[in-house]
């Protein structure tokens, strides 16, 4: 007997080997095991979960005829990308059982291009892992492939994985065909970062963007292929394998893989306990309790909780994770109360978390989250992870005492010590003329209104020239203001037309000539320096206001910034004919 002919050898005797091996069989047994993502890896649309609208506008796209040449997959890691590209092959080239069929949504699987296309060795089918093949010379091979008609299939299918990996040079070399591809050419790319494939690239593809699957439909979904394996393991294991997939279908299988292993030394049934050691979680009631602790402020009981996490094996910074996961939660219920009576939630977090999400507010919920995505930053970069942790927590619990920023405003507004007393000097109206908000200082004038240089600058602002606003803002020393006469000195970066711009948009307005004096005189700062000194002074002024000292001493290191108000709308006469010299002042002209 050859060693190529089609009959097996023959079996090797029982037992162990002359070096001891185990027995061949049981080794065959080993090599022959599929991990659960292959063995439940879905064959039809109907297998995919979590992609309805994928699934629906794919089958009605075959139904009408409009099958597009080039698709491109998005998503996260293990959606199905890879899989729905396969999917697509075996719908494009199904022959039928009998041979006779045409290009279908639910393939056979029993024909020959079903069942080659399923073992990955149908000629016709070609894909390519963008990650290792990056060259503009893997893209020719493929560009060169597509001048053939197919071996054995009806179109050839071109698989590129993760295509964003590729380089400039092959997209570039990709465009041509891929917009223009031959009857007989498919192409179906996918990738993990769309925002790297170019634009003239996603502009030639029917984009499909891929779901995070819901953890409820992860969840079901793993108690179907437990059952199938003849696996016991409570609902709360599979929902706690369900949270640590984060939506992908291929992580969970392969967290669920390895929690059977993990309850095979036990034989009985996998528990939440179980699995939560397995993943370095905490456990779901200790996130409850911890948050029940940090909300008392009782530091006791919460260094006692992160310690039994950490000796159980709880990772420091996957405990606050959780933490923080949970204040996510509770604001949503916060938010949408029906969660609390919803089937989308398991039973803990529908009871003990209505419980807390009715005493806890919003802005509490909101600060808690700020600081514990502050304190995830300062664990990662701690000398020691647990040491972080436990000093995020104490500084929580210290914290959560304190009355939210908005009451701590109010409550030193009503002090009459932190109060805005007296009036300010130099404006009008007292203290109620000068207000803080949003970190600006907004002064508030009553004065009488009177015609200034502001208002010629405001003309050109709403005359729309943008060029003569800046430079009349940056570039103008105002000596004297006398209308028809204006007196200024310029700067050595004004434009060389600025006079005559100027002298112009006054004329347009006024129907009248004015007079533009150049002067040596040193003059007033420009409107852009003074408003500089002016916000300065205004920021000095509020830091030093006692409502202001107060909110710094009840948040040490707090850091008060300044930014911009929104530029207003110019403020113009209401009649510009105030601005028109009397004609006396003209009489020499005519």
């Amino acid at each position: 007997m050859g060693l190529f002919d089609d009959e097996a050898p023959d079996a090797p005797p029982p037992g162990p080997s002359l070096f001891g091996d185990a027995p061949a069989q049981e080794a065959q047994k080993a090599a022959a095991y599929r991990v659960l993502a292959r063995k439940y890896r879905p064959t039809s649309f109907d297998d995919l979960i979590g992609q309805e609208a994928l699934v629906r506008t794919l089958r009605n796209a075959f139904a009408m005829g409009r099958i597009a040449h080039a698709f491109m997959l998005t998503g996260v890691r293990g959606v199905g990308k890879t899989t729905t590209a396969r999917i697509l092959a075996r719908a494009l080239n199904c022959t039928g059982p009998d041979g006779t069929g045409g290009p279908t949504p639910d393939p056979c699987g029993v024909c020959d291009n079903c069942k080659a296309i399923l073992a990955d060795r149908h000629p016709d089918v070609v894909e390519m892992d963008a990650a290792s093949n990056t060259g503009v010379d893997d893209v020719r091979e493929i560009i060169e492939a597509t001048r053939f008609k197919p071996l054995s299939a009806r179109v050839k299918v071109f698989i590129i994985d993760e295509v964003h990996m590729l380089s400039k040079a092959a997209f570039n070399a990709l465009l041509k065909t891929l917009e223009e591809p031959p009857p007989h050419i498919k192409f179906v790319l996918a990738t993990t970062e769309i925002r790297k494939v170019p634009i003239t690239v996603l502009s030639r593809c029917q984009r499909f963007d891929l779901k995070r699957v819901p953890v409820e439909t992860l969840a079901a979904h793993f108690t179907r292929i437990a059952a199938k394996e003849d696996v016991a393991i409570s609902e709360a294991a599979l929902t706690h394998i369900a949270r640590a997939a984060d939506g992908s279908v291929r992580d969970g299988l392969s967290l669920l893989d390895q929690a059977i292993a993990r309850g095979a030394e036990d034989g009985g049934e996998i528990t939440a306990p179980m699995v939560a050691d397995m993943l370095g979680l905490a456990d779901r009631g200790n996130v409850f309790d911890l948050m029940d602790a940090v909300v008392k402020g009782d530091i006791q009981a919460a260094l006692k909780i992160s310690d039994a996490s950490y000796e159980r094996g709880a990772d420091p910074g996957v405990l606050l994770s959780d933490l923080l996961g949970l204040a996510h939660l509770l604001t949503r219920m916060k938010s949408v109360p029906s969660l609390a009576t919803s089937g989308a939630l398991p039973e803990m977090e529908r009871t003990r978390g209505a419980a807390f999400a009715e005493i806890l507010s919003i802005p509490f919920l909101g600060r808690l989250w700020q600081m514990l995505l502050k304190g995830l930053q300062e664990v990662e970069t701690a000398p020691d992870r647990r040491a972080g942790a436990e000093m995020i927590l104490i500084r929580l619990c210290h914290v959560a005492d304190l009355p939210p920023p908005g009451e701590l405003v109010k409550k030193l507004t009503e002090n009459p010590t932190a109060s805005i007393g007296g009036a300010t000097p130099g404006v009008p109206g007292g203290g109620g003329a000068r207000a803080v908000a949003n970190g600006n200082v907004v002064m508030q004038a009553a004065a009488p209104r009177t015609i200034t240089f502001q208002d010629v600058v405001a003309l050109a602002q709403a005359k729309r020239d943008a060029m003569l606003y800046a430079h009349l803002r940056h570039s103008v020393h105002l000596v004297r203001f006398a209308p028809p006469v204006i007196e200024m000195r310029l700067t050595e970066d004004h434009p060389r037309d600025l006079i005559s711009k100027l002298s112009h948009l006054l004329e347009d307005e006024t129907g009248r000539r004015w007079t533009i004096v150049l002067s040596t005189q040193q003059g007033e700062a420009t409107i852009d320096e003074q408003e500089g000194v002016a916000t300065a002074q205004a920021r000095d002024e509020a830091l030093a206001h006692p409502l202001v000292q107060a909110i710094l001493a009840q948040f040490p290191g707090t850091k008060v910034e300044t930014s911009e108000a929104p530029e207003a709308e110019p403020d113009l006469p209401a009649d510009w004919a105030a601005l028109v010299p009397p004609d006396e002042l003209y009489e020499g002209d005519e």
